[in-house]
């Protein structure tokens, strides 16, 4: 599974920070193993959330808007992620955490959405469906056998 983001992204937004938060207790480097594993349990974490809204089809068929939205969430959780691993936690981080994690129920709750590039969902009946939207209910049944024209006037 590959992570919403990179070492590199995360660096991009928070250079001197990432620093600070990863850096080894020991050594005092920079440790990229403690951080790619807290971008990889990010994306599982996001992914979980959506869950309950998006099928893994769909995750892997996102747009390249919506994943920017979650490269942005997932540098944000996994930012949180690295900074409990090293015991460096502030309030900040922990604040930027729980908005993302806050944005992401809210779309799985459908009060936003994330785009695919897979084209819409059609019926397999022959009927043409159109577009549907991603919170729109769809039902398709057989032709009714009883109608009021084939039964006659009661």
């Amino acid at each position: 599974m590959q992570p919403y983001a990179t070492i590199a992204d995360i660096e991009a937004r928070f250079r001197d920070q990432l620093t600070l938060v990863a850096a080894d207790e020991q050594t005092g480097l920079r440790d990229d193993l403690r951080i790619e594993k807290g971008l990889l349990d990010a994306s599982i974490e996001i992914r979980g959330i959506l869950a309950g809204r998006y099928s893994p089809a769909e995750l892997a068929s996102l747009d390249a808007d919506s994943l920017s939205l979650l490269r942005l969430y997932c540098i944000d959780v996994a930012f949180y992620r690295i900074a409990l691993d090293f015991s460096r936690s502030s309030e900040n981080i922990k604040e930027r955490y729980d908005q993302t994690i806050k944005r992401l129920e809210q779309i799985a709750a459908g009060k936003g959405a994330l785009t695919t590039t897979m084209p819409p969902a059609g019926g397999d009946g022959g009927g043409d469906v159109g577009e549907i939207g991603q919170n729109e209910v769809v039902l398709q049944a057989p032709e009714r056998v009883f109608t009021r024209g084939r039964l006659g006037s009661i």
